[in-house]
């Protein structure tokens, strides 16, 4: 029998009797509805005891419970204490939902990896396989980056990584290394290589834009070879979509490399199964976070293997039984939404750059100030600026001159002339001006080409062919060249447009002074937007000069000379 104390009428108590149910007094708020559970040899007492005295009334001391009030404000509080049934009488627990899964207990996993391997002046000390230790010496790799080395015997280690350092720091290298020393031809053979398990996908790396994945396509196809270089899969958006599904069954690839919506397509119709998959690498994740592909990573998150740390289920039947998961992502800026989301998908993550792995969890979030500033109106060092800062290459200049709006594509090009400069990539907000600022180029005699979003799959690769082969000297870009882009030549990145903010700066400028190389940053802008250079040369701690070209030369201006200054 159950006893539940709340507001009744005379229906409602005869209604809860025939049922085995009590409900007692006008006391008690409905919202603190108290249940306790009472046996049938006291519901027999209880009748016996009602019977004798038919004109007692009905109320709390009549059962053997004693109400207290404990204050007299609008939200009671009652203290409910049993004297008689207090050993017989016990609380009923609440009903969890019936699609709740049973919670487990969560032990941090401790970070165990030995820091002297960070300083690791070879490949062959970080634990690789030999085979593939092999085919990078045979490549001409033999010194790891700093990244590198402190990023390998960590992933290698079984822990969620996220991945952050300056571009071209060797970050796709950093995951594709001990990916492929557990996964292909090239890993560590092991007891479970002599069992008779099917092959199946067993990576799945996903970058936002397709020059970027066919990139690291190329990356993992020089490392594999031409003979197995078929273990690995290409599946970006633009391309033919059936033959992408006719290659899935015939190479049966073990490596997947793809755009978000591409995977989350193919995968949505049932040809491709990444319920095995132990490895899930999202390069440049802050960009994967964006609104656009919220539903597509939905997907690639819910289907491919599952959460490190998380129990399998029965009830969802055999696709329950997925392999565990080990979640890397890459990027040269973490910003919070990043240190969310790697909190949310992975299991303790570290936080890995160069020379230092720490736990994600030391990452503060931020509170109430905006980013970058106090409340007081002063910059601040925040994680998200800090980020920035180190994602620029140590090895850069960087200027600004003020320009006309008119008059921009013309100071770029005694820009390029100045610094004598072979290889520049310009940078502009919108997509509508590149094919101007290409005629205006090609009528002064630079040989310049336009790479958007807009142009057929075709017509971009035969740009950027051209431009990496030196046929072109200026690429004119918007933000799609700002990630992912690998030309280890150029010298030279313009901003004819200004960036948005800090991140958007430090990615343009990693084009250039990539692996160690030099390079110089060229922000163009109008006099009303020097305020806007002054910002981020405070927010990124670097020295961004003053400057204008004259003469073919380049002449840099202290700062005190820069009022009512115009080119």
């Amino acid at each position: 029998m159950q006893l539940i104390i709340g507001h009744t009428n005379r229906n409602l108590l005869a209604l809860a009797s025939s049922r085995s149910y009590l409900f007692v007094g006008d006391c008690f708020s409905s919202r603190k509805l108290s249940v306790l559970r009472i046996n049938k040899f006291h519901k027999a007492a209880w009748i016996s005891d009602r019977a004798r005295d038919k004109s007692s009334p009905l109320s709390l001391s009549s059962l053997g419970v004693k109400c207290k009030a404990v204050s007299e404000k609008k939200d009671k509080t009652v203290d409910l204490e049993t004297s008689k049934l207090s050993a017989k009488v016990s609380p009923i627990k609440a009903k969890p939902p019936r699609n709740s899964l049973p919670k487990t207990v969560r032990t941090k996993s401790t970070l165990k990896i030995d820091e002297n391997v960070f300083s690791a002046k070879t490949f062959s000390e970080l634990g690789l396989s030999p085979l593939l230790i092999d085919q990078l010496e045979k490549e001409g790799l033999i010194v790891p980056t700093d990244i590198q080395s402190t990023a390998i015997p960590t992933i290698l280690k079984k822990h969620d990584v996220v991945i952050q350092s300056y571009t071209g720091s060797g970050k796709t290298l950093a995951y594709l290394l001990p990916i492929l020393s557990e996964v292909g031809p090239l890993k560590k053979t092991t007891s479970e290589d002599l069992s008779d398990k099917k092959p199946s996908i067993e990576a799945v790396i996903v970058a936002p834009s397709r020059e970027l994945g066919m990139q690291i396509i190329r990356e993992a196809e020089k490392l594999l070879g031409p003979a197995d270089k078929k273990c690995v899969q290409q599946l970006v958006g633009g391309a033919n979509r059936s033959r992408q599904e006719e290659a899935l069954k015939k190479n049966k690839p073990l490596i997947v490399v793809g755009t978000p919506g591409r995977i989350a397509e193919i995968s949505a119709a049932g040809k491709l199964h990444t319920h095995g998959c132990r490895f899930l690498v999202l390069d440049e994740v802050d960009q994967l976070l964006s609104f656009n592909y919220r539903e597509d990573m939905h997907r690639i998150l819910e289907h491919v293997g599952r959460k490190s740390g998380t129990q399998q289920s029965g009830i969802l039947g055999p696709l329950a039984r997925r392999s565990e998961r080990q979640t890397v992502m890459v990027s040269a800026t973490v910003p919070f939404s990043v240190i969310r989301a790697a909190r949310s998908w992975g299991r303790d993550p570290i936080l890995v750059r160069a020379k230092t792995a720490v736990p994600l969890d030391s990452i503060s979030l931020p509170g109430s100030t905006p980013f970058g500033s106090s409340s007081d109106g002063t910059s601040t060092s925040s994680p998200v600026t800090q980020g920035a800062v180190d994602s620029l290459p140590p090895g850069l200049e960087h200027y600004y001159c003020v320009s006309k709006a008119q008059h921009k594509v013309d100071t770029l090009r005694r820009c390029v002339h100045a610094l004598d400069a072979q290889t520049v990539i310009a940078f502009m907000n919108n997509t509508k001006p590149l094919k101007d600022a290409v005629f205006k180029l090609e009528a002064r005699g630079i040989k310049a080409a336009e790479l958007h979003g807009d142009l057929s799959k075709l017509a971009r690769s035969t740009t950027l062919k051209k431009f990496k082969d030196g046929e072109l000297r200026i690429l004119v870009t918007n933000e799609l060249s700002a990630r992912g882009l690998d030309v280890p030549e150029c010298d030279l990145v313009v901003n004819l447009g200004l960036p948005t903010d800090s991140i958007h700066y430090a990615h343009r400028a990693g084009r250039t002074g990539r692996l160690g190389r030099k390079g110089s940053v060229v922000t163009i802008c109008e006099e009303p937007e020097v305020f806007i250079v002054k910002k981020l040369r405070r927010q990124l701690a670097v020295a961004i000069q003053l400057c204008e070209f004259v003469e073919g030369k380049i002449v840099i201006h202290k700062e005190e000379e820069s009022a009512g200054m115009t080119s």
